[in-house]
């Protein structure tokens, strides 16, 4: 097995706009969760975070946090917590918290595989979102991608007893290699039908994804949940 930590980015920040870096100026102390290795995410620190106790779902690389937000306002019971590296999605989505007035989301700008590695604990997370993540198409940056074997183990294993693993991609060889990884996790169990899923009404259809399908680009929906302890 391969051991080397998985590097699924390239750090493109790109220019903040300036509504954006107001928005993290402004927000990040509020809604902003720092990255400490030292420092894990437990049941005391998520209640002083959040200022209660909720099901916790982690979204794993969000954009521009369009989904992020249609979530949090359609399940205001659940608390998300949003990772990605590049700052002005950061800042965008601070910026959508503040506007929609939501009090759910916490925000993380850290490599993903380091925060679930080493910050969140075992047994923590209700569920675990991975829309379109880098796809890394070239055949000689496939080990780059972030589904592979020994971090689904890790997010495996940070999931409940019946939590859930939703993931998306319209790329079809990814879609085929995550469903493959993912059906090899014994701590996981494959909860569609037929390999994949129909999109949920729970996962928000994107700007870009509305694009890709009219022109006709598939999309692939994989829904995966921890098996129940002394269960199938």
């Amino acid at each position: 097995m391969d051991h080397r930590p998985i590097r699924s980015f390239v750090l493109r920040q790109g220019r903040f706009s300036p509504a954006q870096q107001r928005a993290l100026d402004l927000f990040w102390p509020q809604w902003g969760v720092e990255y400490a290795a030292d420092s894990p995410l437990s049941a005391s620190r998520l209640e002083s975070l959040y200022g209660r106790q909720a099901p916790l779902i982690v979204e794993i690389g969000f954009g521009m946090g369009e989904g992020t937000i249609a979530l949090a306002l359609q399940r205001p019971d659940w608390n998300f917590l949003a990772i990605d590296v590049h700052g002005p999605g950061v800042g965008g989505l601070l910026k959508k918290i503040a506007e929609n007035g939501l009090t759910n989301v916490r925000v993380m700008r850290h490599d993903a595989v380091e925060v679930l590695t080493h910050s969140v604990l075992p047994e923590t997370l209700d569920g675990i979102h991975v829309f379109f993540p880098d796809p890394w198409p070239k055949a000689r940056h496939h080990k780059r991608r972030l589904i592979q074997e020994g971090f689904v183990r890790v997010l495996a294993q940070r999931l409940k007893s019946g939590g859930y693993m939703h993931l998306a991609t319209d790329w079809q060889d990814y879609a085929e290699q995550m469903l493959a990884v993912l059906r090899a996790e014994p701590l996981l169990c494959n909860r569609a039908p037929e390999n994949f899923v129909e999109r949920p009404e729970t996962r928000p259809l994107t700007r870009f994804e509305a694009r890709g399908m009219r022109l006709g680009h598939g999309v692939w929906d994989l829904w995966f949940e921890r098996r129940i302890s002394g269960g199938k």
